[in-house]
């Protein structure tokens, strides 16, 4: 039988080692017949456990981010459940440990990100899971994308000052500070799509039938009427289309026209905002307070 001087010393060493507070240290040595080693193994998986039963709730909260260098760039989200835990260091500590892991390690894609292995040993994936027991919230890597910048071209990244939009440009041509201006206007302007090609067809061919049956069209010779209808069609596109909308910094010119006076184009433009597509779930204050009565109650 171990000495209760022995227990607190063991108690003691643990607390040490793991951090873990006093009553979950003592717990893990009763399970373990007091072995310090298996013991600790105990609390780790002990607290993978409690971040497990955190998996389905809805993590809508948190910061996006974008990072690069000569010859890449990378932007991603990382969730947590409340604003709160988002401004939390240890949650800001863990997205610029994902940030300088996901710039200095190769991925394809963001099921390979995950299992990217940080200089701690861990994958990403583990130091998130890690995160979700200590800090006591689900927190979530919901996306990454990773892009080369090739010989040629340059690359512009923003960021928004609260770390709740963040946008990634890739430009032929043109200098840093074009692209950085590309994803400044993306940041703010928010389009739908980039390309004219990147609208759907089906999209496409309404908003072109619509402006041809237009009567401002009607008796005007051809060559005319079809100048007024691409006119009229671009105006419409300049609604949620990127490359024809007015420049944010200057609006006598489209974002087009932006780039081929900086000797540019377009080749990517990504744009991430905290939360987007997300549902995030409501709940009824009273109903939550009686919810918190009834726990109280079982414990």
């Amino acid at each position: 039988m171990v000495k209760k001087e022995e227990i607190l010393l063991k108690i003691k060493k643990l607390r040490e080692i793991s951090d873990a507070p006093f009553v979950d240290c003592k717990q893990a040595l009763e399970n373990t017949d007091y072995d310090l080693d298996k013991a600790v193994v105990w609390l780790q998986e002990n607290g993978k456990a409690k971040a497990l039963k955190k998996a389905n709730r809805i993590a809508a909260e948190g910061l996006v981010s974008a990072i690069k260098n000569e010859e890449n760039i990378v932007i991603f989200e990382l969730n947590s459940e409340t604003d709160f835990v988002a401004k939390n260091q240890n949650f800001i500590d863990l997205k610029n440990t994902i940030a300088t892991t996901l710039l200095e390690q190769p991925f394809d894609s963001f099921e390979q990100a995950l299992q990217v292995k940080t200089k701690s040993g861990k994958t990403i994936s583990e130091l998130v899971t890690d995160a979700t027991a200590t800090i006591g919230e689900k927190i979530n890597l919901r996306r990454a994308i990773k892009t080369n910048i090739s010989a040629g071209e340059n690359a512009g990244l923003y960021v928004h000052s609260n770390g709740q939009i963040a946008t990634i440009t890739i430009i032929k041509g043109g200098s840093e500070e074009v692209a950085k201006n590309i994803s400044m206007h993306t940041a703010a302007l928010n389009p739908d799509y980039i390309f004219e090609s990147d609208v759907p067809a089906e999209k496409m061919s309404k908003i072109q039938q619509e402006f041809a049956s237009s009567k401002v069209l009607e008796g005007k010779p051809e060559n005319i009427k079809a100048n007024i209808l691409k006119g009229m069609i671009s105006k419409e596109l300049s609604k949620f289309v990127l490359e024809y909308q007015d420049f944010a910094m200057d609006s006598a010119i489209s974002v087009s026209k932006y780039l081929q006076n900086n000797g540019a184009k377009l080749i990517k433009v990504v744009r991430f905002e905290v939360g987007e597509g997300i549902e995030k779930e409501t709940v009824d204050f009273s109903q939550e307070v009686q919810a918190q009565i009834a726990k109280a109650k079982q414990n």
